[in-house]
């Protein structure tokens, strides 16, 4: 039975987790996703010229969020801005949307993928001292998941392009890979003191959202089928065998994991 996508209220008291917002896959351009990689180039030069501004945007805000708890407002809107264009970026690329991103670090009137971080919340000065040693194990999750992804993206590129369409199986297990991905960043970026979670979906935790959705959302809340959670699973294990072989070779720790997660770095 297919699941049921619609409104749900945010719970009081629950954890405010960053959400995307990214509606049911539909009918793609065959010739948009022969080329996608390519026509995304001009984003990611753009992404990787902004991202030298967040970093030092991030350590002025980790300084600022030590003395006052939280991050200036400046810092924060351009942090935000700077994780939904990357966002939007990497949904395209994933095959997640059809459309094409626009160069706008805002919020992009009526474009269908959407992310949504509660602002201006109160940071745990200890957390925020130790952030880089707390976020080591979900960076590797987040690191190997990706991995694993990106390990089978031509088959779901040849699968998208002859179906014109991503199979709501494989857009679940890469939309939940893609959020954990944002919910690493925004935690990394100092935009959340939620620690990243639900890889494998919110079925057991109906209060992740966050707010109300405003339109039909295919994850939010994400509830992953039993295909898609498999795809998750055989993700991770890519991921870590790519891995494995890779630091068999040339050696991995922890930081690497934590740079390799940021996005734009």
């Amino acid at each position: 039975m297919e699941p049921h996508y619609g409104t749900v209220p945010l719970v009081p008291g629950a954890e405010a987790l960053p959400e995307l917002d990214i509606p049911r896959p539909g009918r793609q351009n065959r010739l948009f996703v022969l080329g996608r990689l390519l026509l995304l180039l001009p984003h990611l030069v753009v992404l990787a010229l902004l991202s030298v501004a967040a970093f030092f945007a991030v350590v002025a805000g980790w300084f600022a969020a030590l003395l006052i708890g939280r991050l200036p407002d400046p810092v924060e809107r351009y942090l935000a801005g700077f994780l939904g264009y990357d966002t939007r970026v990497n949904a395209c690329a994933m095959l997640l949307t059809g459309r094409y991103p626009p160069f706008e670090l805002g919020e992009p009137m009526g474009y269908p993928v959407r992310m949504r971080v509660v602002q201006s919340v109160h940071l745990n000065r200890l957390a925020v001292l130790l952030r880089l040693l707390l976020v080591i194990p979900a960076a590797l999750v987040g690191a190997v998941a990706t991995a694993g992804w990106w390990a089978v993206s031509v088959l779901s590129w040849l699968v998208v392009l002859l179906l014109g369409r991503m199979p709501l199986q494989l857009f679940e297990a890469t939309a939940a890979v893609l959020r954990y991905r944002m919910r690493l960043s925004a935690y990394l970026l100092l935009l959340t003191p939620a620690y990243p979670k639900r890889l494998f979906g919110d079925q057991s935790a109906p209060d992740a959202v966050v707010g109300t959705v405003a339109g039909p959302s295919a994850t939010r809340p994400l509830f992953l089928g039993a295909g898609a959670k498999m795809l998750v699973g055989a993700f991770l294990v890519l991921g870590l065998v790519g891995g494995a072989a890779n630091s068999s070779r040339y050696g991995a720790d922890g930081s690497a994991a934590v740079q390799a997660s940021l996005p734009g770095f």
